[in-house]
């Protein structure tokens, strides 16, 4: 764990090097249930909707989102490594391809918590709250982790196919078409057209149903259980897209 716990750490450590690296990320999730939960506030009013507060629908939208970027940063740090060739020194260390690999998933996983942490806190600022649920925000802190593993892993695999920034305009084009091709904006049952069947068949759904439990009403443990199903199979193919992307670098 010391070559993971070092990679982790440098990663870190850049946050407070390179603000404008980071500050964007996180303040974009902000930037987001603020408006969406304001400009959209008269969503409620939709016979049927789930919540009577906006903010609710929308707390974890910003939420899945700000961990998604927590995650993509790390391919971001990843690309300019690569690019001044500090990369090739990390390669060289005596330590296994995953221990290398594993480095940058703890920097995001701890990014992930800050963003998580602080979307929450103005989220509940702006009146969220949870409707009879205890572990509404634990399970807002279980989609953030999945949601920054998977960007983590999608990140990683593309810095190391590409390795220049082409990787990352893929990594934010990717993101907004997954996360806004499912129901974050509204319910399944009100869509219409080709977009509902999207939006039912894609998994990031399954995800923001985990981060919505105790939020909205109609969630119950089946769409936990499913949701973390989701979450487990996705970043598992995350993390393997990355490992065989870090091993190409070796050929």
């Amino acid at each position: 764990m010391s070559a993971s716990t070092g990679l982790a750490v440098r990663s870190l450590r850049n946050i407070r090097r390179l603000p404008s690296a980071f500050l964007p990320a996180l303040l974009m999730p902000v930037f987001q249930v603020v408006s969406f939960s304001g400009t959209y506030a008269g969503i409620t009013s939709i016979p049927g909707f789930p919540t009577d507060r906006s903010v609710n629908w929308y707390l974890p939208m910003a939420v899945t989102m700000g961990a998604s970027f927590a995650g993509l940063g790390t391919g971001f740090s990843m690309i300019r490594d690569l690019q001044t060739g500090f990369y090739d020194r990390i390669r060289m260390a005596p330590a296994r391809r995953r221990d290398i690999l594993l480095g940058p998933y703890l920097a995001a996983w701890t990014r992930a918590v800050i963003a998580v942490v602080l979307v929450t806190l103005v989220g509940f600022a702006l009146g969220a709250r949870p409707v009879g649920n205890p572990f509404a925000v634990f399970t807002l802190f279980i989609a953030g982790i999945g949601m920054a593993t998977i960007g983590t892993g999608w990140g990683l695999g593309l810095a190391y196919r590409f390795r220049d920034m082409r990787a990352a305009a893929i990594m934010q084009l990717t993101l907004f078409l997954g996360l806004f091709l499912t129901d974050a904006q509204t319910p399944i049952d009100i869509m219409q057209g080709w977009l509902k069947s999207v939006a039912t068949w894609n998994p990031l759904t399954r995800i923001l149903h985990v981060a919505r439990l105790g939020f909205v009403d109609g969630n119950g443990v089946s769409d936990l259980i499913i949701g973390i199903v989701v979450m487990a199979v996705l970043g598992s193919l995350a993390w393997f897209f990355a490992l065989s992307g870090l091993r190409r670098l070796d050929d």
